[in-house]
Parts: structure tokens; C-alpha cells; sequence
């Protein structure tokens, strides 16, 4: 349920920090200050204080967003590819332009440090670079005819229709930027809503795809009670696709509101990814490079790696290096330049936090360190390491999205990779070896939409992003995301009689 609060209160004017954007939906063209579904504050999870005050749609801006939609499409479709790619380059161009600035409004409202904020915006700009000249590329193909009569027969891509993306808090910029790049480069509409806690940065993007010459009618931003925006998008007429980032319980919940109107479907559900340090491996150089990894955006990453698998001999110095490093890291606001990490995105990650690590200590795991809120204002949580978690927690079986990192030992490589594959989740999975076959083994066997060896970078903008099993299905980024907001169409032309 969102929050509510008066406009008119002069003490959250007050609070309210200049250098934050005023907030507004983009529905039909417009840049709307006051919506029909009232207003929620936006806090900055380093202080708690409110940033801004964001509208929130209601029935009548939602489906005036789907009809701006449907009329966007028939509009932006007809431009070719070529056209769409020198709009969106625009759109990235200012974006770079901007990024420092955008980068502080995502730390504000996001809390991750402020270097990493600008990585994401431009590595979101290089994202919707490589869509865009790859629509170039959406090709077809002849196919002989098997009889006599007929000229040709082609199939073709073509955009799918007005598209409702929902994104998540985590990547403010990143996410809506996968979807909005791959979306508008294929031909489609886009209705956008970022994460109700963080729409200050979509805001921002927007208004670069708008100012470059995005037609209005092709991207709107609305933001409102999520069952309420998603449940009313998806059910109306003008969307023929849906892309979601998030829970799996609410993936799921999705999944069965497209399949209800037959709608493309590309849903993205978290994991809860393995690291295999294995016997051969360099323990000094995984230590180093697991703790940025684990701890990066306060492990709220949906392929943070959680569960450490370490070769038995290994285990105690990666178990001190791991601890070690957790401990040293410097928790502040993201504004601070010599933060290492930053809060929690909202009070509600604090009290899930606590209520992982209590039930595992309740049921036998050992704390080697963190595991609790940290002394300070702002929603921090310290950086916290476990071992001996027994199966049945939540722990070992659903993913924390917090700075928690469980730790196991193994003897043989088999019953690592069986360990790692017994997961409901296969999105991103990551090993550790000098072997040059051990390293093909482990990336052919185990179960996961990326592996990473020796690496923890397997999200780039020409790598296809997905995962297995629970994980979700399709993909973003690489070519793989731009066809999945294409579809297929066969053109038989055959000479009349």
C-alpha cells in the first residue's frame, strides 16, 4: 500500500533536498505533478528523510497511458530502424551528458555509492547503444518455394506492440534502460513504471528519450499501487506485451495475467547463486574478488553470488579472508566518497534481514559476523557471514537480496556442482579454478542462465541476461533481448492465375 501525505505539509517541503528532481508521471504526452491515486513520499535510506513527493496514478491516468500507447506504436513503428538509431544514440548522448547528475539522484533515493551509481548510468547508456544499432540488424530470411506459383516467401520481424515494463528499486537506471532500449529499438511503445521507492532516476531517462525526439505518445512513466498498475496494464486491450523484474512470487502471480489475454511474457525472478571454489583454485585471488561482488549495491543484486562452496582445505583461510574483507568495508551514504556501502533500499529490507539470519542462528548456523541492523540512522545492515546453515531455513533456499553470504565446504567436485544445482533458482552461478577442463565442466554442467569462471562480470551489454528453472524465462540485452519484442511473420506472394 502506498503511502500517503499531505502536499500542503510545510515540514516535508522542508526536508525536501533541491538538488532532487521534482517528481511527475508522463502519461499521454504530459508531465503530470498530481495524479487521481493521491501522492507517496520518496526517502533517502541513508537519513530517512523525505526527498520528494510522488504522484500516483489511478484508473484514469492508467488507461490514458494505454491508449497513449497504442497510438505511440502506430507512430514510432513506422520510423525506420535507421531513424529509431540516431533518436535513441541521442537519448544516450544525454544522458552522458548528464550522468553525474543523474548518478546523484539514484544514490539519493537508492543508497548505493556514488561511483557505482554512475557505472550503472553508463553502463545503461551503452545498453540501449548496442539495442539500437542491433535493430539495424533484425533480418529476415527468403525461403525457396517447394511449388510453382510462387514469387516469394519471407519471414520478417516486426515490433510486437505496446509493451508495460515493471522494474524494480535495485537498478533504477539499469533495468528501466534494458527495457526501454530494447523496446523502442524494435519499434515498440513503451509503458514504464520504476519501483514506487526510486522513480526520480526513470524520471530523468525519460525525459533523455523524450528531448531527443521520442515521440510522447510512445513512452509513458506512471507509477501508482503495484497490484493496481500492474493488474490494470496488463488487462487492457492496447498491450500485447509484458516485461517484469522482481519477486517470484509476484512473477508468478504476473505470468498468470498474461497467459489470461495470450500476451508475451518476458520475466526476469531473481536467484540464488552458487560459488564453487574448487581445489585447484587461487583462494587469494576468489577472496578478492568475491567480497566486491557479494557486497556490491549491499548485495541487493538478483546475481549476487550467496552461497559459497569452498574445497574443505580451503575453507578456514576463505572463511577469515571472506569475514576479513566484510568487516574492513567502510558503510556510509552513497554521497560519501569514501563509502564502500551503502543502505538498504527501504525499512522493510532491514527487518527481512534480521528475520534471515535469526531463524538460521535458531536452527543451528553459526555467525562468523554482521547479523545485525548497524548503530547509525538510515537503513544499514552489516555486512554478515554464516556457515553451517542447515537446509531447511529460508536462508539456504530463497535469496536474501542483502549483504549476507552463507558459507559450505565440499570434498568432491561432484557434490559441489550437485550443491549448486539444488536450487529452485538458475540465474547467475560462478566458480573458481585454474583447470582449463575443470572450467568447461563447470560451465556446461551447472544449472544456471549465466556462469561466470573466475569472474563475476556475466552482465554485459552483448551478453543475453536470464535465467533457469524459477529464475524466469527469456532474456534481456544481446540480441536475444531485442527479439524477444519482435514477432514473426510469414509473406507467401505467389503470381495470380
Amino acid at each position: 500500500m502506498a503511502h500517503t501525505c499531505s502536499l500542503a505539509n510545510p515540514a516535508v517541503f522542508k526536508s525536501m533536498p533541491s538538488t532532487y528532481p521534482a517528481l511527475a508521471l508522463h502519461v499521454a504526452g504530459q508531465w503530470l505533478t498530481q495524479a487521481s491515486g493521491g501522492v507517496r513520499p520518496v526517502i533517502n535510506p541513508a537519513d530517512e528523510s523525505v526527498l520528494g513527493l510522488l504522484p500516483l496514478a489511478g484508473q484514469t491516468e492508467l488507461a490514458a497511458a494505454a491508449e497513449s500507447a497504442r497510438r505511440g506504436f502506430l507512430q514510432w513503428r513506422r520510423l525506420s530502424a535507421l531513424e529509431r538509431f540516431t533518436i535513441l544514440r541521442r537519448a544516450t548522448d544525454l544522458m552522458r551528458t548528464r550522468a553525474k547528475q543523474i548518478a546523484a539522484v539514484l544514490t539519493l533515493e537508492q543508497g548505493k555509492p556514488l561511483a557505482e551509481a554512475l557505472r550503472e548510468v553508463t553502463l545503461s547508456a551503452d545498453i540501449i547503444d548496442f539495442q539500437a544499432e542491433e535493430a539495424k540488424r533484425l533480418y529476415g530470411r527468403m525461403v525457396p518455394p517447394r511449388v510453382p506459383g510462387i514469387l516469394s516467401q519471407t519471414v520478417l520481424r516486426q515490433p510486437v506492440g505496446p509493451v508495460a515494463a515493471f522494474t524494480p528499486w535495485n537498478f533504477p537506471v539499469n533495468l528501466p534502460s534494458r527495457k526501454l532500449g530494447s523496446a523502442l529499438a524494435a519499434g515498440c511503445s513503451v509503458v514504464i513504471k520504476p519501483a514506487e521507492e526510486t522513480p526520480g532516476s526513470c524520471i530523468e531517462i525519460v525525459r533523455c528519450f523524450l528531448e531527443a525526439g521520442v515521440p510522447p505518445d510512445a513512452l509513458n512513466l506512471v507509477c501508482g499501487d503495484p497490484a493496481e498498475v500492474s493488474s490494470t496494464l496488463i488487462a487492457h486491450e492496447a498491450i500485447r506485451k509484458v516485461s517484469f523484474t522482481g519477486s517470484v512470487t509476484v512473477g508468478k502471480l504476473l505470468g498468470e495475467q498474461c497467459a489470461r489475454g495470450v500476451k508475451r511474457y518476458t520475466p526476469e525472478l531473481g536467484g540464488h547463486a552458487p560459488v564453487i571454489v574448487c581445489e585447484d583454485a587461487d583462494v587469494g585471488f576468489a577472496i578478492k574478488s568475491s567480497i566486491p561482488a557479494k557486497f556490491r549495491n549491499a548485495g541487493q543484486v538478483c546475481a549476487s553470488p550467496i552461497r559459497f562452496y569452498v574445497h574443505r582445505p580451503h575453507f578456514d583461510a576463505f572463511a577469515d579472508g571472506l569475514v576479513k574483507g566484510a568487516q574492513a568495508l567502510k558503510l556510509g551514504a552513497g554521497s560519501d566518497a569514501d563509502t564502500q556501502m551503502g543502505p538498504l533500499a527501504h525499512a522493510g529490507r532491514l527487518d527481512d534481514m534480521q528475520r534471515f539470519v535469526d531463524e538460521a542462528v535458531g536452527m543451528g548456523a553459526r555467525l562468523l559476523c554482521g547479523g545485525k541492523r548497524s548503530q547509525r540512522s538510515g537503513y544499514f545492515f552489516e555486512p554478515t557471514v554464516m556457515t553451517d546453515v542447515p537446509d531447511g531455513c529460508r536462508l539456504a533456499r530463497e535469496e536474501p537480496f542483502g549483504p549476507i553470504a552463507v558459507l559450505a565446504a565440499f570434498d568432491a567436485l561432484d557434490e559441489a556442482i550437485g550443491l549448486a544445482n539444488a536450487s529452485r533458482y538458475g540465474l547467475g552461478a560462478y566458480a573458481f579454478t585454474r583447470d582449463l577442463v575443470t572450467a568447461h565442466r563447470l560451465g556446461e554442467e551447472i544449472e544456471a542462465g549465466m556462469v561466470g569462471i573466475n569472474h563475476f562480470g556475466v552482465s554485459q551489454p552483448a551478453l543475453p541476461f536470464g535465467g533457469w528453472k524459477e529464475s524466469g524465462h527469456g532474456q534481456e540485452m544481446g540480441l536475444e533481448g531485442l527479439l524477444a519484442y519482435t514477432d514473426l511473420k510469414t509473406v507467401v506472394v505467389g503470381v495470380p492465375s
